[in-house]
This record gives C-alpha cells, structure tokens and sequence, in this order.
C-alpha cells in the first residue's frame, strides 16, 4: 500500500531527515516514534503529496508521487488517503457534520448515515450541528479522525491522533483506526508518544535523521 525508498528532505543547509526506507502493507497498523523535531510530521506530508522530498521515491497505492502532478496528487488524496493533522484542520464554517461529511462530498456521494455512524464511533453523537468553535480541543481531534475515516480511505496517515484525548477517548479511537485497516484492508501510520498506540501496533518503526529502524513488531 506504501513504499517510501531513500527519502531524503532538508531545508537550506539543515537536513530533516535523510534515506528514509519503508513498506506499509494492506491490513497493517504501524506505529513511528522518534524525537520531537526528528521529521515525523515533515514525513507524512511528503507521503500524502502535501510536501515534496529532496531525495528518494513514494508510491501509493500504485501511485508513484514522483511521477504524479498535482492534479493527480489531489485525486489520491481525495479517494485514497485519510489524513489526521496534528493542528486538526477544520473548517470552522462548517458544522461539526459537514466538516466530516466533505471528503464524502468531493467524491460526489454523500452519506449522511455513514457521517453520523462515524461521530458516534469517536464520541461525538449528537453533536454533528455545532460549530467547531463550540467545541474543546479534544473533540476537535475526533471531528479531524472521523473525517479521516468516512470514506474508508486505503491509506490513513494520523499525526499524534490522540495527542489531546484522555484514555478511555485515545483507546476508543484506537479501536476505530483499527477497525478501519482490520475490516476496509486499509493501511495506517500514526505518528505518535503515545505508549498505549504503540502497544497496538504490528510494528513500531523510530525516525531518525539517518532513517527509519526497527523498534518492535508482533
């Protein structure tokens, strides 16, 4: 489902990372730790199209991203990956519904049905009218992984996706992201210092400047 061969990003003279090799395949939930400024986020934006590498290769999907112009970069992300910002991301003219509801829109099939499954999957039944400044941080965060998820995307990148969420919400939304690659054969990579997320993994990869290794797998 991924590949990403010898990536390599810096900016000017600092270097972010460098020879950045791995493989995420269909049905597998894998975990990426590392350092705070190692890159993670710089990663996974390069992964879904948002940011361009310096050095290397990424193939999603099929899709070489290399070979891919930004209209065709866009189709991908659109229909194939689901994207959780650490920032979160939500438009704050829409409501709570439509916010998650859009990735189902720009494909041109809505489904109100599958927007409200989703709220009550991460907590947030009943709430799909409000606006996103009535909501706290944390619920902000579960706007951003429903919208994510609604369109059973094939890859799901998931910046610190629980960063803001206390426990019994972080393992709910664990148990959603895991459904998701369990039952859709989607793949995920979540950025993450969370203990509980890597405990769930099948692998847990460290991003380093020098690249990625190994730290565990099940």
């Amino acid at each position: 489902m991924l590949q990403v061969e010898a990536l390599g990003k810096h900016y000017g003279e600092v270097v972010v990372f460098r020879d950045v090799t791995l493989r995420v395949a269909a049905g597998e939930f894998v975990a990426l730790v590392g350092e705070s400024g190692v890159g993670k986020s710089t990663l996974l934006n390069c992964i879904a199209g948002l940011d361009d590498a310096d050095a290397g290769r990424i193939v999603v999907d099929g899709v070489d991203l290399g070979q891919a112009d930004e209209n065709a970069r866009a189709r991908l992300r659109r229909r194939q990956l689901g994207f959780v910002f650490q920032a979160f991301h939500v438009l704050p003219h829409l409501s709570v519904a439509e916010n998650v509801a859009l990735p189902l829109l720009l494909q041109g099939r809505p489904d109100a049905a599958r927007v409200e499954a989703m709220l009550d999957a991460v907590g947030l039944a009943g709430l799909g009218r409000r606006a996103p400044a009535q909501l706290s941080g944390g619920q902000l965060q579960r706007v951003a992984i429903a919208r994510a998820c609604v369109h059973r995307p094939r890859l799901i990148l998931a910046d610190e996706p629980t960063g803001n969420l206390d426990p019994v919400t972080a393992a709910r939304v664990l148990a959603l992201l895991h459904e998701q690659v369990r039952e859709a054969g989607a793949a995920c990579l979540l950025v993450t210092h969370s203990e509980a997320a890597t405990a769930r993994a099948d692998r847990v990869l460290r991003l380093t400047p020098r690249g990625v290794e190994l730290c565990a797998s099940r």
